[in-house]
């Protein structure tokens, strides 16, 4: 598990709780984790390949979730697409910021999202790991996130509002198998 700094988040707690999860099964448990402990969906950071979008969030043969729609609001689609796929999809489609940069392969959902647009080209111009960092995860970690989202990892990540958070939902996800 990662576990990052980041202070320029809206709440007093200064730490970023972020994982990876490498099944859509796993991605979407640990998103529901967040949202039964009532973390807003635009308050959820989740950045993965475009391929994993493809591969778990764009069959319509898998259920509706909220995760898999916002997954799907980098396409543009988001809801009109919602009724045939997987909640995780309707989640990045819920959230208000969403990156789908093509030259990177990358989809980014959540306060970091937001943080990277407002930084324009240049916050990506440093390829996946540029990107990583100029998410919030420290330079330590982007080539590690880098790797992982490369092998169809999901990354998923928030700003608890306490300590006590922090360790509740990072325990929580060390239940999910991954």
């Amino acid at each position: 598990m990662l576990n990052n700094d980041q202070t320029n988040l809206s709440n007093n707690y200064d730490k970023l709780l972020t994982k990876v999860f490498y099944t859509r099964e796993a991605a979407e448990q640990a998103y529901n984790v967040l949202l039964n402990h009532n973390y807003q969906k635009d308050s959820i950071n989740i950045l993965m390949s475009n391929d994993t979008r493809d591969k778990y969030f764009l069959n319509t043969e898998l259920p509706e979730t909220d995760l898999s729609n916002k997954a799907l609001e980098g396409l543009g689609a988001g809801s009109a697409i919602g009724g045939a796929l997987g909640g995780l999809a309707a989640a990045i489609a819920a959230i208000g910021t969403v990156l789908a940069v093509p030259g990177l392969g990358l989809v980014i959902a959540g306060p970091i999202a937001a943080g990277l647009a407002g930084a324009g080209a240049g916050g990506i111009a440093g390829g996946l790991a540029g990107a990583l960092i100029g998410s919030g995860i420290p330079g330590d970690r982007a080539k590690e996130y880098e790797d992982a989202i490369k092998a169809g990892g999901v990354v998923i990540g928030v700003k608890p509002r306490s300590e006590s958070d922090y360790t509740t939902l990072e325990n929580e996800w060390a239940s999910i198998n991954r």
